[in-house]
This record gives C-alpha cells, structure tokens and sequence, in this order.
C-alpha cells in the first residue's frame, strides 16, 4: 500500500523548536510568557488596522469569549452561518442562547445576505431580535462583507468573524477577522499554520483583548488573594504552544502560497473533466488562501458522484472529504430555526474536499491526478 496522503496534515517550518526550546531554557512553560506576547504581536502586524488579537486555547474558546463580550446570555438568539463545522455552533448553546441557521450563497459558499436580512426581520417580527451574527469564511473563501455589514449595520447586530479557516485570505484588500466585532482564528493541527492546538479572538480595541485575557485566565480579580466576581475560564493559550505558533508565522505566507497552488493543480485536472467545478474565488475583490480546494461534480453531466470519486481515492490511500454537513440538517440541532433555500444542502451532495496540504509532493501530485483522471475516464 501506497503511503497515506492527507487531507491537510501538519508542516512545520523548522524554526518551532527554536522558541520551545527557548521557552524550557526560561522556564516559561505556563499559560503566559514571551512567547503568548510574540505571537500575538506576529498576528497582530500581521492582521494590520491596528489589531489586538488574544492567544487562547481553540478557535472554539475564541468564539465563546466573542459571544459573552457581545452580551449573549441564556434565551438570546445568535444566527449562524449553516454551512460550517459544528465549533461555529456550539458555544452559542454553551451560553444557553439559540442557534439560528441561515442558508449559503453559490458563489462563496458562504452565509447568504438575502437569507440573513430575511432570518433578521422575520426573529424581530417575533419579538426577538438576534444578539449577534457568526459569518464563516468556508474553506479560507471570504463571505460577502460589504452586503453583509450592511445588513448588520441597519439592524444594528454584532458581526463575529469565524476566520478560523481564513487566515491569509483578505476581502478587498483587507483581512479576514479583521471586520467584525470580533473575529476569531483557529491553529488546529490541519489548519494553514498550527500551533498543534490553540486559536485566538481577533478584537479591535485593547479593553476588549484584555476583557479576553482576563476570562480565559478564570477570571481572577486584582487582588493579593483568589478572588472571583465573575466566571471564567481556562482558556489561555500556553507558551510552548505559542512557540510553535512564532516559528509557524515565519512561513505563512509560503504555505499561503503552496495552498494556492494546490488549488491551480486542481482547476488544470479538471479543466477538460464535464461537470465538475472547482471552488475558487468569484472575482478579484476575494483572495482565498484555499485552505481547503473542493468540488462540485454534476452527477447527470459525469454519471457519478462526490462519494465515489472519495471511496475511489480511499482505494489508494488518499484522503478526501464530504463538505460540512449543513448545521440545520444535524441531529443536535434538528429544532433550531432555519432560514433559506436548499443550496447548502445542495452543496452538502456534490461537494468534496480534495488534498490540499502545503507539504505535498511532486509525487502525492501524480498519484492524486492520476486516480481522479482514470475515474473519470470509466
């Protein structure tokens, strides 16, 4: 058997070890230390706009903190894009609130602005005007910002960021992350740069990262003493984490790059392959870092479909995998409002992610092209 090629798995730079090992030599092996600082300095000019940004623990933990700073609280309703992983979801109901799913667009992928302006009066009609507004940026694909902030300004909601697939990816020149109230990052270990585990909230004022810091640190009051007025976490991305995240930044744009590519070696396989698209941005005002590259295949154009191209992979070793199942069709969230059509759902049937690591090689390159070309050519 032919060695396993991934989806997305781990590349590190060389350069980690460096500020791990800088770290035992001083000790600083806690949740706090030169390298929590450096990094998030690294993401903040990184990020421009004057940025503040908070080294946390997940992406998860980065977007429970925004929803508490933004005042959700039990009954509150927050909408959601449905077309996401489920980490987009579930600290809404860690707050008690409820989720409210609106459907995508086909050119981004991402939340639709008619379907979100829809969910918003239609919640406000009935008395509940949402407290906030999670918007995914898919596969390191930027949503629709303008129409969106738009929407949200005229209601006067909170946009939260979900960038944890975007970083790199800018919309009109400017970041993702940056647009919201808050946005938040995600260094999971198959994501563009990773930190094994951790994330980050991207905040646009100082009071708002230290506000952060301080819940993901259990909210420990100023004082000689443990004392506690509020409730807090264990959320505070530690420095020897935050080591690999410093070595990590110093080839971000490389991975960028090599991600990029990936995604032309797709559109080039599949250029004279009827009825499969590949995803890729709807003009020039969107830079995808295509964290992921993905496909629809038209099942009446090629006679086949997204699961037998991935079982036709897995025969080879090589890993793929369906879109995100769209948040309003899970189990867990069966009774949850839901706004829209049926495009993510459609997007749900005929799309696959295809390997898009940066640490592919020529070689992973034949093997992938050569097991899609002759399954199309049956």
């Amino acid at each position: 058997m032919d060695d396993k090629i991934w989806l997305s798995s781990p590349h590190m730079g060389g350069n980690e070890l460096k500020y791990i090992h800088e770290a035992f030599d001083a000790n600083w092996v806690a949740p706090l230390g030169p390298n929590v600082n450096g990094f998030e300095s690294d993401l903040e000019k990184y990020l421009k706009q004057n940025i503040k940004v908070a080294a946390l623990s997940s992406g998860t933990a980065a977007l429970h903190l925004a929803l508490i700073e933004c005042g959700v609280v039990a009954g509150d309703e927050v909408i959601c894009q449905s077309m996401t992983f489920s980490a987009s979801a579930n600290p809404i109901t860690y707050q008690g609130a409820i989720p409210v799913f609106v459907d995508s667009e086909s050119d981004t992928w991402n939340i639709c602005p008619i379907a979100l302006e829809e969910a918003i009066t239609d919640r406000m009609t009935n008395g509940k005007k949402p407290k906030a507004i999670i918007v995914v940026h898919l596969y390191g694909m930027p949503a629709k910002m303008d129409e969106i902030i738009a929407i949200a300004k005229k209601y006067d909601i909170a946009i939260i960021e979900d960038a944890a697939e975007a970083l790199g990816s800018t919309y009109k020149g400017k970041n993702c992350g940056t647009f919201g109230k808050f946005g938040i990052l995600s260094f999971n270990g198959n994501k563009i740069i990773t930190t094994s585990g951790g994330g980050a909230l991207v905040c646009h004022t100082e009071e708002d990262k230290q506000k952060a810091v301080f819940l993901s640190t259990q909210a420990r009051d100023n004082a000689p003493h443990y004392q506690h007025t509020h409730i807090g976490y264990n959320y505070r991305m530690s420095n020897i984490v935050a080591g690999i995240g410093r070595g990590q930044m110093e080839v971000l744009d490389s991975r960028i790059q090599s991600r990029r590519a990936m995604n032309s070696f797709y559109q080039h396989i599949f250029a004279d392959i009827e009825g499969v698209t590949v995803f890729k941005e709807p003009s020039d005002d969107y830079f995808s870092n295509h964290w992921l590259s993905a496909i629809l295949i038209d099942e009446k154009i090629t006679g086949k479909n997204r699961e037998d191209l991935r079982l036709a992979l897995l025969d080879h070793n090589i890993e793929s995998r369906p879109l995100w199942k769209p948040m309003h069709l899970q189990p867990v969230f069966k009774d949850s409002p839901y706004y829209g059509n049926k495009v993510a759902e459609n997007l749900f049937d005929k799309g696959l992610c295809l390997p898009s690591g940066s640490n592919l090689t020529t070689e992973d390159q034949n093997r992938i092209a050569g097991v899609i070309k002759n399954f199309f050519a049956k």
